[in-house]
């Protein structure tokens, strides 16, 4: 990577964009692919593994993820095709939507790089059917399930202006309203270097 001293930075809680519904992506060119190609620069400096435009300040259907797991064993399936998750990693997805494949959901524990250090136990569908274009503006139809299919609903949710704390139990956000004061004191962006990874 090329921007190791490069500061990476994301919006943060009480930034007004990030409770924002966002608007269709309509145009699909370089610019757009310039977009995704940054998210994913500053996602990774961040150390995370899913980021929405919201978080970069763009009010646009679009984001990114990248598990940067090597787990082949994982799969997918993509058009009809079932293919290892390592094989459509990095993911770049615009305007997308899903629907549970069946009633099944889990709790587990989630961050948000818009939320430093909050962390909370939130409950997701655990596979889903996701509807999305690529950066190319082509249409595509995926089945996931698990971490991938949780980070595909945790970056949805932010395109409708959801976090992630909205989804936890009232003494969990009780438990962490003092970090979110905290958070919201930063302006509403805080810049992550490497050093912060990890």
């Amino acid at each position: 990577m090329n921007n190791q001293n490069k500061p990476a930075v994301i919006c943060t809680f009480g930034a007004p964009v990030l409770r924002a519904k966002t608007r269709p992506v309509t145009e699909f060119n370089q610019h757009l692919e310039a977009m995704a190609e940054d998210m994913l620069q500053r996602m990774y400096i961040a150390n995370g593994i899913g980021l929405a435009a919201p978080q970069i300040g763009e009010s646009l259907q679009l984001l990114v993820i990248d598990l940067q797991q090597d787990n082949t064993s994982e799969t997918v399936t993509l058009d009809g095709r079932v293919l290892p998750i390592n094989l459509i990693q990095p993911f770049y997805c615009a305007n997308p939507s899903f629907e549970p494949v069946n009633d099944v959901q889990v709790v587990d524990n989630e961050g948000c790089l818009s939320l430093p250090d909050v962390r909370g136990n939130v409950k997701r569908y655990y596979e889903i059917v996701l509807k999305y274009q690529d950066l190319q503006g082509i249409p595509h139809f995926m089945q996931c399930r698990d971490l991938f299919a949780r980070c595909v609903q945790h970056e949805c949710d932010h395109l409708r202006g959801i976090l992630f704390i909205d989804r936890l139990s009232k003494t969990e956000r009780r438990e962490n309203q003092a970090l979110l004061n905290e958070i919201k004191s930063l302006g509403g962006s805080f810049a992550y270097t490497e050093e912060d990874g990890d």
